[in-house]
């Protein structure tokens, strides 16, 4: 490709979703994440993407204990070392990072290109802070939010960072949308509780509205505290059909991305093309 030429759109893009169950064990976690990352990249995925909070599950004391630097954590560096090692994108899930000056930590997902080098940082924006299935979650007691969408490119793809619970928050969705974002990573620990009814519903709305692709990777099984994630990480096309999801164990599943189906979608039911913005006005009180 002659200097100053931009570099040619995929009509296709491979990704693949890692599925596990983390434990309270940083180093065994890192080092089953590393066999996953490989047996993904193995599928030949120009795209992996991990878990949310994927190398450490636990209480708020126990998340502390393993935050790292993303200048230099010891996860941070694993991840770079596998996307180089493998020539493959990887989308960090997220991990908890400690950054220099502030009292609380952030539930970062880092991505990392083909040569190891870091390609975007996303702070997770919409903290959980809830109560269900019996179980309460405040995740704002340790973790602060992050204040933008963040988005990176993938062999000519625009891709859109999102972490867990932002599924439940469309306004983010359709920001990265209108910024030409073709697929939305979706890195969580998304409940049991919760999960059951609303997880393949979430990804599956935020695909169809947005007409892109949805890629999911969910932690799953018991983590702490009688607290379990549910698993059924996927990939959801621009129609709103999964077309992969993962059983109750530590997995991997892949799915080659259509351009051509996502442009046709868009073309057919232009949904997109039709908004009308001047006519969107938010309450004065938000």
């Amino acid at each position: 490709m002659p200097p100053g030429y931009p570099e040619p759109m995929a009509s296709s893009l491979r990704v693949a979703c890692v599925q596990l169950n983390a434990t309270e064990s940083k180093a065994d976690n890192i080092e089953r994440a590393e066999r996953l990352v490989a047996q993904a990249a193995a599928t030949g995925a120009d795209l992996v993407l991990l878990p949310e909070k994927w190398n450490g599950f636990g209480p708020p004391d126990f998340m502390r204990s393993i935050a790292e630097s993303l200048d230099d954590g010891e996860t941070f560096a694993a991840m770079s070392d596998w996307a180089r090692a493998h020539g493959i994108t990887l989308v960090g899930g997220s991990i908890v990072e400690r950054r220099d000056g502030r009292e609380k930590l952030s539930n970062t997902c880092a991505v990392f290109d083909p040569e190891g080098e870091t390609a975007a940082v996303y702070r997770k924006i919409h903290m959980f802070d809830v109560e269900v299935g019996g179980q309460v979650y405040r995740e704002s007691e340790t973790e602060e939010p992050g204040d933008r969408p963040e988005t990176c490119e993938v062999e000519g793809w625009k891709v859109g960072l999102t972490i867990c619970y932002d599924v439940r928050f469309p306004e983010l969705y359709r920001i990265l949308a209108l910024e030409g974002c073709e697929v939305a990573t979706v890195p969580a620990a998304f409940t049991l509780y919760t999960g059951k009814d609303h997880w393949e519903l979430l990804l599956r709305a935020r695909a169809v509205e947005n007409q892109c692709y949805v890629v999911a990777a969910n932690q799953w099984g018991s983590f702490a505290e009688g607290k379990a994630a549910y698993g059924r990480s996927s990939i959801v096309d621009p129609w709103g059909v999964v077309v992969a999801q993962a059983p109750d164990e530590d997995t991997v599943i892949a799915a080659e991305l259509d351009r051509g189906r996502l442009e046709e979608i868009r073309r057919r039911l232009p949904s997109l093309a039709n908004r009308q913005p001047e006519a969107y006005q938010w309450p004065t009180e938000v």
